[in-house]
């Protein structure tokens, strides 16, 4: 089967200082290659600076690639093209108490995405909504409400539901439900695989959560500095690293784990 995601040498550079005969960069990310099939959770581990966020909202639109291609189905999707590229994958924020507007009823939120994509009429965005809120486990009434006027498992709720307004492909969580305590994280988990069983959907996980990694990804990358020290099946990988940093990160987590 082909893959649904192709990425080819992806990296990203910033300009640090010096003239046009001088300039110095600074490699947020090395090149990287990889592929995602349609229903796959794909994990990439590591601490902070290892170019996961980085990597993310490059593949969600949010930021300019220095260079790479990615293709989507085979075809590719340009880097100038920043609104064919938010309809087919979508970013779950990691708080979505700042990624929503306090000022607008969730119902307009959830809404907008398909004014400035879709030709639906209002009927249509509102059966839309509606649709949206009672997949991920609310109620039609939501969408009236307020963030503020939800609890912070609900608002997580509300972000996957505006992610899947415009029926992706494929759903970009970085850090998504870091900021959740147990119990409301392994019920967004449960909804997220869910979600993907139902809809065919393609997972792009960013997290240092190698727990949540363990369960929910089929594959894992890891990665060092913006670039790829290790990569294979998640039990693979958990249960036999081969490279040192690998099994320092598994074992701090078990460290913490006894804590």
């Amino acid at each position: 089967m082909s893959p649904l995601l192709e990425v080819r040498d992806l990296y990203k550079h910033y300009k640090k200082s010096g003239g046009w005969l001088n300039r110095e960069y600074k490699k947020a990310l090395m090149p990287i290659s990889f592929d995602l099939h349609q229903g796959e959770t794909l994990a990439f581990v590591g601490e902070a600076g290892s170019g996961r966020s980085t990597l993310a909202q490059i593949l969600s639109g949010a930021k300019a690639r220095s260079g790479g291609q990615i293709l989507l189905e085979g075809q590719d999707l340009q880097s100038q093209n920043r609104k064919q590229r938010s309809q087919l994958i979508r970013m779950i924020f990691q708080d979505p108490s700042t990624s929503l507007n306090p000022r607008r009823r969730i119902g307009n939120q959830l809404e907008e995405p398909l004014l400035f994509n879709t030709d639906a009429g209002p009927e249509q965005r509102q059966e839309r909504v509606i649709q949206s809120l009672t997949r991920v486990g609310l109620l039609p009434e939501h969408a009236d409400f307020y963030p503020h006027m939800l609890a912070h498992g609900q608002r997580q709720r509300v972000a996957i539901a505006r992610a899947l307004m415009l029926e992706p492909k494929i759903l970009v969580a970085d850090e998504a439900f870091s900021g959740l305590d147990t119990s409301l994280r392994a019920q967004c988990v449960n909804l997220m695989l869910s979600l993907q069983k139902e809809l065919g959907l393609a997972y792009i996980l960013m997290s240092h959560d190698l727990g949540l990694v363990r369960h929910m990804s089929d594959r894992v990358i890891v990665m060092k500095r913006g670039k790829v020290v290790e990569q294979g099946d998640t039990q693979a990988v958990f249960e036999h690293p081969q490279h040192s940093y690998t099994k320092r990160l598994l074992e701090e987590q078990f460290l913490q784990i006894r804590r």
